[in-house]
């Protein structure tokens, strides 16, 4: 099958609502370099269809994960204009509607002012790259029965991503980059579901400090065939804080990160 022919079967898949065996249960060889084929087949045709990508999101942001599906780098896929949206005063309201089996995850956002230089495993320095930072909600969904599938899947189902809520940024400077960035490896989550306490995470689960996957994405396109690096102005979703939890309509969800200066953020789900 040919990243094409593929890319419109998930396209159809999501667009319907209907269920879809991941490729690698019936592909032989379907690899990542296929994969993000199929991804960038997915970013050309949401482009035809009126919406540019805006940003990427980072997934498998942990090296326990890495040793079990033999990753040497995280995965990554692009979001679009019509997938991010940003919270007023702390709050937003989202449908699922359209999604299948939705799932949510509190993450750190990072707009880029230029491309990240210098050493990608030093957090200060990988933090001078962005204009700022926020809390975000990334509303995850899969086609894939029970949510099983592999790296590759992963990526070319759109890495998943169905909605990225934007918290209020906090700017980053040269006076306070160093501190953001040690605040960053240090935050402890608290994700909420209505008036009870759903997960609870914290900057570490995310390569050890969210600043840290910004720089091993960086890095990670840099070695990556046709992948197009980082750009000044893109928007990064670093990856879960906490556990990813089901969500439905009906439901009041809540982030508190402590030990970062950043503000609650609230979203409320609809049908």
């Amino acid at each position: 099958m040919t990243p094409e022919a593929l890319a419109q079967e998930i396209e159809t898949a999501y667009a319907e609502r209907t269920p879809l065996v991941p490729p690698s249960e019936r592909l032989p060889g379907f690899d990542l370099a296929m994969a993000y084929q199929v991804e960038a087949e997915l970013v050309k045709r949401r482009a035809a269809g009126g919406h540019r990508a805006v940003g990427r999101k980072i997934g498998f942001a942990n090296r326990a994960v890495w040793r079990v599906f033999k990753l040497d780098t995280v995965g990554w896929a692009h979001m679009y204009d019509d997938t991010v949206r940003y919270a007023r005063e702390g709050a937003a309201s989202l449908s699922l509607s359209r999604m299948i089996a939705p799932k949510i995850e509190p993450e750190i956002v990072f707009k880029l002012a230029r491309v990240p230089e210098g050493d990608p495993a030093d957090p200060a320095a990988v933090l001078a790259a962005a204009e700022w930072l926020a809390p975000g909600f990334e509303l995850v969904d899969a086609a894939y029965p029970n949510w099983k599938f592999t790296p590759p899947d992963f990526v070319a189902a759109y890495g998943l991503h169905a909605g990225l809520v934007v918290g209020a940024p906090v700017p980053v400077t040269r006076q306070n980059a160093a501190t953001l960035a040690e605040q960053l490896g240090l935050v402890q989550v608290t994700l909420w579901r209505d008036d009870a306490i759903a997960a609870q995470g914290g900057g570490r689960n995310v390569l050890g400090n969210p600043a840290l996957a910004l720089g091993e994405l960086a890095r990670g396109l840099a070695r990556q065939p046709g992948a197009d690096p980082l750009a000044p102005g893109e928007l990064v979703a670093s990856g879960a804080l906490t556990d990813n939890q089901f969500i439905a309509p009906g439901q009041r969800w809540s982030v508190v990160m402590q030990g970062l200066p950043v503000a609650r953020l609230s979203l409320v789900t609809t049908g």
